[in-house]
């Protein structure tokens, strides 16, 4: 079978790297993080046994993650990065060369949009064709994008939070802001520094996130133990947080997601307004997943939010539809050249 798979939907993350193939469905769901050697300048491993080594590596190896804030940050690793996960995606008895659809970011500039096909043709690919995220978040959350109807979609990742008003297949106001997942476990990691006084590495963060974290504070609160030195005694400690500390941790970083979605409604046409009113917002990717956010953006917006099915992987699943129907999507999408 593998001889006929000549397409690829790729969701380039900062995080995560996610192929899909249309027919075989998410192939592939990795770390976007790089380990090079230092002394020869080779790249020792990828993905998932790379990011084994973040913050746990000697002198030597530096551990890269060469997406940042959701576009290229180091080209040439991206491009290594890039061919790792087609190759490995296509098995290795695939001659043909297959044909690469690649999310970006909706604040995205022309000459970073550049970069991304650049790199995905010279890892491999005959062609490549780049979309923005949020059509491809709406896509593959199911909702009719053709309609002349609007819908809002607020894709949280890792790097970049993009919301975007969609209408007749395009987007008709749209915001990317630089304030997501990573943004978040950093600001859990210097709450932990500040009041604790404790180093925690970014691991433990996501794990506090996800574990015990809420957009709004909770009555029945969850505990967590974190590891991590002291700054005082330069030892290793532990210390116990609730989540409604995480709630005051977090908040600046989920006022601006906030401040996003609200600027795209003052840039909103009235009648797609009331549109979104009646459906209310569509949260997508890793970082809606956050406890209670729905609820925040409900009461802070007025306008109801929900999760959509499979929220991490809408991204992804829409390259793979747009992939099986690109004559009907053409409009959204920005090819090779």
């Amino acid at each position: 079978m593998s001889f006929f798979v000549k397409k690829l939907g790729i969701d380039l993350g900062t995080a995560n790297t996610l192929v899909f193939v249309p027919g075989r469905g998410i192939v592939l769901n990795e770390p976007s993080v790089v380990a090079v050697s230092e002394l020869d300048n080779r790249v020792l491993a990828v993905g998932i046994d790379a990011k084994e080594m973040v913050g746990r590596t000697p002198d030597s190896i530096t551990a890269y993650r060469p997406m940042k804030d959701g576009v290229i940050a180091d080209y040439r690793v991206t491009e290594v990065m890039l061919r790792y996960f087609i190759n490995k995606a296509l098995g290795k008895y695939n001659f043909f060369k297959p044909e690469v659809m690649i999310s970006v970011p909706a604040g995205i500039t022309s000459t970073e949009r550049r970069a991304v096909i650049e790199a995905a043709m010279r890892a491999g690919a005959k062609n490549a064709y780049v979309v923005k995220e949020p059509i491809l978040a709406a896509i593959g959350a199911g909702i009719p994008i053709h309609e002349p109807r609007g819908y809002m979609v607020c894709d949280i990742g890792g790097g970049t939070t993009d919301v975007a008003v969609i209408s007749l297949g395009g987007i008709v106001s749209s915001t990317s802001v630089k304030c997501a997942g990573n943004k978040i476990d950093q600001a859990i990691a210097d709450y932990i520094k500040k009041v604790f006084n404790l180093a925690i590495g970014d691991k433990t963060a996501e794990d506090v996130k996800m574990k015990i974290g809420s957009a709004v504070p909770i009555e029945e609160e969850q505990t967590f133990e974190i590891k991590g030195r002291d700054f005082l005694t330069g030892l290793p400690r532990s210390a116990e947080i609730k989540t409604n500390e995480i709630v005051r941790a977090i908040d600046a970083e989920l006022r601006d997601i906030i401040k996003a979605i609200k600027v795209v409604f003052q840039d909103t046409p009235p009648e797609l307004a009331s549109d979104i009113i009646d459906q209310g917002i569509i949260m997508t990717g890793g970082t809606s997943q956050l406890a209670n956010l729905p609820e925040l953006i409900y009461r802070r917006t007025g306008v109801k939010a929900f999760l959509a099915n499979d929220a991490l992987y809408c991204v992804v699943k829409g390259t793979g539809i747009a992939l099986e129907h690109l004559d009907v999507y053409k409009k959204s999408i920005i090819s090779k050249n």
